[in-house]
């Protein structure tokens, strides 16, 4: 089975208010194992962002100034994923975005869940842990995942981070034919490329300093002091 997990960082909470996708990051699993094979890519939005937006991705239009526009990567991207099941957390919010830029380049190119089967780790966390946090930070947390290397949202990073929560949260999968190749065994991809399981190795963790951290804790900090709920959206359950 050929899964995705995917990630997108945008201008603002809200499609329907016009704005974009800025990030695109995407992890493929083969069988539940990582293969190696990413997609990621800055987008220019052809917009300004929405207040808060800007400082959590750490992006600015300066930055995405030379970047392409999601008409010129849709087909490099839509190749990437068809066919995949997609695991996103908080599923409807990418959804709704990517459906939103694919509208924007005409009716041919119809929308996400004519492509892939989608799969919502959000809704998967709360049927496991009623009642509680699920944010991406609060289930790396409860399930032991490292991601203390995460000092700004970033589309890529957080895909990574995914990976380990979703494999934690469906672990038991493994006993009903999940299970990961023996040393040396191939699997077909569903693209029908073959894979060495020795191609599928753990990634590389990546490391930030202390001070790191406490920037990104405190740029949280500043975003939920302006919020008149007290909160961003990441920190929603």
């Amino acid at each position: 089975m050929r899964q995705v997990v995917l990630d997108t960082e945008t201008t603002g909470l809200e499609w329907k208010k016009g704005n974009r996708v800025v990030e695109i990051g995407c992890v493929e699993l083969i069988e539940r194992r990582p293969t190696g094979r990413t997609y990621q890519q800055y987008i220019h939005p052809e917009r300004e962002f929405e207040a808060g937006a800007q400082e959590v991705t750490g992006l600015t239009l300066e930055f995405l100034a030379d970047k392409p526009k999601f008409a010129k990567i849709a087909d490099e991207f839509l190749k990437f994923v068809d066919g995949a099941e997609l695991i996103i957390h908080n599923a409807a919010f990418d959804i709704g975005f990517l459906d939103y830029e694919l509208s924007l380049l005409g009716a041919s190119y119809g929308r996400m869940r004519d492509r892939c089967r989608v799969e919502d780790s959000l809704e998967m966390a709360r049927q496991r842990f009623p009642g509680q946090r699920n944010s991406l930070d609060a289930l790396c947390k409860r399930l032991g995942v490292d991601n203390t290397h995460r000092h700004l949202h970033g589309a890529l990073l957080d895909a990574q981070l995914l990976v380990d929560v979703y494999l934690a949260l469906t672990a038991g999968q493994s006993e009903i034919g999940f299970a990961a190749p023996a040393a040396g065994e191939e699997r077909r991809r569903d693209n029908g490329y073959i894979l060495p399981a020795a191609e599928a190795a753990a990634r590389p963790r990546v490391r930030v300093s202390e001070e790191d951290s406490a920037a990104h804790e405190a740029r949280l900090a500043a975003i939920r002091k302006k919020a008149k709920s007290g909160q961003c959206v990441w920190d929603a359950a």
